[in-house]
């Protein structure tokens, strides 16, 4: 799907995204050792999610409140208590419920979200979201040395 540019930066994170549940789903599948797969959990929250939903909350949030985005706000609200669940846990149970729901998460916005936002917003406050963007966004590369998955 062709993303409009000033919110493509959020668009490419949410690859790493999937691949996160993609890879706790594979440890999970191959019974890896529950203290590794929370530790990437762990390391994925604070290195990757905590930021990218601090700028869609800032930066994209603000310019459009609706049903989306209250959608949006009570997953985000989710996800981060499964990540501080998952740091003081050892449920397995808790690490998919967080791989589901993070996916199911990533595909609302990029089917429906992020449409939309492109639908109802007018191209100057696109503009300015791109530019806050540029401004604040660290690209994402998840180089977690633990590779649990393979």
């Amino acid at each position: 799907m062709k993303r409009n540019p000033n919110i493509v930066l959020l668009s490419r994170d949410h690859h790493f995204g999937l691949l996160c549940s993609w890879k706790i789903r594979q440890g999970l599948k191959k019974e890896v050792e529950t203290e590794r797969i929370k530790k990437y959990i762990v390391y994925f929250w604070e290195n990757h999610l905590k930021e990218h939903f601090r700028e869609e909350e800032q930066i994209l949030i603000p310019y459009l409140e609706d049903e989306y985005t209250s959608r949006i706000c009570s997953e985000h609200h989710q996800l981060r208590m499964f990540a501080s669940e998952i740091e003081n846990s050892e449920s397995i149970n808790l690490f998919s419920d967080f791989a589901d729901l993070l996916e199911q998460h990533i595909r609302f916005e990029e089917r429906h979200w992020f449409p939309h936002l492109e639908e109802k917003l007018n191209s100057d406050t696109l503009d300015k979201i791109g530019k806050k963007l540029i401004y604040s966004h660290i690209e994402e590369h998840d180089d977690y040395a633990d590779e649990f998955w393979k």
